[in-house]
């Protein structure tokens, strides 16, 4: 029935119109026609269409009745507006078992146990309660949260209703007490789990395992795989990737590697999340000579998460050349490489300074692909200018700029920073006022850095500006333009004293630098400021820090390039 009506969407293009072709074939159109239309379009997950249906049904003057508000609610919980979905729960006047099975249903896997707790109260004093299956969802709701106590309250409801304890429940409630590291009471849970009649299955030793190696309790986690033999279950490749990921991060690199290389003997194939940990495993323990080898073969399993994260690895690595083959068997593979991939492999090529290289990959990309994100056109903006080549970072801008690409704050800060590298002051500001313009706020970096070129221009007239708009955005200043600005101050005869009030003003709403020195800035007024004897007083209150060091031009320009690295 989806395909169906989804055919004929594409024929009349709305509801109505849909509603209206089922009339010109003689169908008299009834309420039960409109939740019929609910219940295809809420299973093909066509939601847009699932709104428009149920007001449609308002409008040809049919009050719609507890299943399509049910409709709703579940759809107004997947499309992400759990405020609007409780809403309309609340003032459904007749709910049923339905009603509050989706409701807690969508609850738990949002994790909001305030509202779980009130559909159940609700939902008891109307005399539903809630399936095995919904108890379960509760239960683990609760203990991801860290919330044992109300979980314990569920399971006496669920006693109360007669509702066993399967093998499930106790899993979700022995991994509740992993999550707190309380290691000693789930072990005990386990073995009163056992004395009840109920064994533990692999899922539930394996979540014990985990708790264990991550409280460094060697002997227990061995312990517990000496169960699992005797008892003989098998182990599955979650438990082995547990296993890996689990002792990486203790740092147990080899152990984690031998386990990764007997996976072959135990007939266990690798998935991408095997791989990721292995990742993890080769980067922690810095042993990047490994990454070549985990190349081959990489594709038994491999998504594009993991894919990608072996670009981000090898790029990192300085593997840029393995970057780019795994780029291009992606592709041979027919696994679509996203902006993800592309910036992994845009990165390592930039950081090796193989820009020609970069620049190509960069142009291919726009040529195939719509769109492309500004992260991307940063990364080769940023590498350009690292190497030298500002006049074409900025020709790359220009150019995306023009073509009304997707830009960012960041993207912004490159292009400024790389016109203010080979002096094009007067387009640099312009560009800062452009991004203004566009609805795109400044952020530190960039404040810091305009801040940097205006007080080495001496030009306090455009410093007061700054200082303004830093004050109106909340945004600190840097140590080194603080040293930069009072420097600038001492050797200009501009009249500084809006510039005193306004770092009075900083000063009040900490947006001064926190890194104090023990000397004070000015004992007596230097002879070069022009700074009446009132201000002098302010401005030796106001900046207690001890400056009037030099400090080098370039550093602003590194601190801006490290927050884009």
């Amino acid at each position: 029935m989806v395909g169906v009506v989804s055919r004929l969407m594409k024929r009349y293009e709305t509801v109505n119109g849909v509603v209206g072709g089922l009339e010109s074939v003689g169908n008299v159109t009834k309420a039960q026609t409109f939740l019929l239309l609910l219940r295809i379009y809420w299973r093909g997950g066509m939601y847009e269409l699932v709104f428009e249906a149920f007001d449609q049904m308002g409008h040809c003057g049919f009050t719609p009745n507890t299943f399509a508000r049910n409709v709703i609610v579940d759809v107004l919980f997947k499309v992400g507006r759990a405020d609007v979905a409780l809403k309309v729960f609340k003032e459904t006047p007749l709910p049923n078992f339905l009603t509050f099975n989706i409701v807690l249903c969508n609850l738990s896997k949002i994790k909001d146990f305030v509202g779980i707790g009130d559909a159940v109260r609700r939902m008891l004093r109307m005399g539903y309660y809630p399936n095995p299956g919904t108890f379960e969802g509760v239960l683990n709701c609760f203990c991801k949260l860290g919330r044992l106590a109300e979980a314990y309250q569920v399971l006496g409801i669920m006693t109360t209703l007669g509702i066993s304890m399967s093998v499930n429940i106790w899993t979700i409630i022995v991994d509740g007490f992993c999550r707190l590291h309380r290691t000693a009471d789930a072990s005990s849970l386990v073995k009163k789990m056992k004395r009840t009649g109920c064994f533990p299955n692999i899922v539930t030793y394996t979540t014990l395992i985990k708790a264990y190696l991550e409280a460094q309790l060697f002997s227990d986690a061995s312990s517990v795989l000496s169960i699992i033999e005797s008892e003989g279950h098998s182990p599955d490749r979650v438990l082995y990737n547990v296993l890996i990921d689990s002792l990486a991060k203790i740092g147990r690199y080899d152990k984690a590697l031998s386990i990764f290389l007997s996976l072959d003997k135990q007939n266990i194939y690798p998935d991408s999340y095997t791989f990721s940990s292995l990742l993890n495993v080769i980067c922690l323990s810095k042993m990047f000579f490994l990454l070549p080898k985990l190349v081959d073969g990489f594709f038994v399993e491999a998504d594009l998460v993991a894919c990608n994260s072996l670009l981000n690895y090898l790029s990192k690595a300085g593997f840029p050349s393995l970057a780019l083959e795994l780029y291009d068997e992606m592709l041979d593979k027919g696994l679509m490489p996203d902006k993800y991939s592309v910036l992994g492999v845009l990165t390592g090529l930039c950081g090796s300074r193989r820009i020609d290289e970069a620049v190509h990959l960069y142009n291919g990309i726009l040529l195939n692909h719509t769109g492309v994100d500004a992260h991307i056109h940063t990364v080769i903006i940023d590498g350009l200018i690292k190497a030298g080549k500002c006049h074409s970072a900025i020709r790359v801008f220009r150019k995306t700029l023009l073509e009304e690409n997707s830009l960012d704050v960041v993207s912004f800060t490159v292009g400024i920073r790389g016109l203010l590298m080979v002096s094009r002051h007067t387009e640099a500001l312009n560009l800062y006022n452009h991004m203004k313009e566009v609805g795109i706020n400044p952020n530190g970096h960039i404040c810091n850095l305009m801040l940097f070129n205006f007080c080495k221009e001496r030009n306090l007239e455009s410093v007061e500006q700054m200082l303004q708009e830093m004050i109106d955005l909340r945004i600190e200043m840097s140590c080194n333009n603080f040293v930069r600005l009072c420097n600038a101050i001492c050797r200009s005869s501009y009249n500084s004293r809006l510039v005193i009030y306004l770092l009075i003003e900083m000063r009040d709403l900490g947006l001064l630098p926190a890194k104090l020195a023990c000397k004070i800035l000015v004992h007596k007024p230097p002879k070069v400021v022009n700074v009446f004897e009132k201000h002098h007083e302010l401005l030796n209150g106001c900046i207690e820090y001890g400056l009037f060091g030099y400090t080098s031009g370039s550093e602003e320009y590194t601190d801006v390039s490290a927050s884009v690295g």
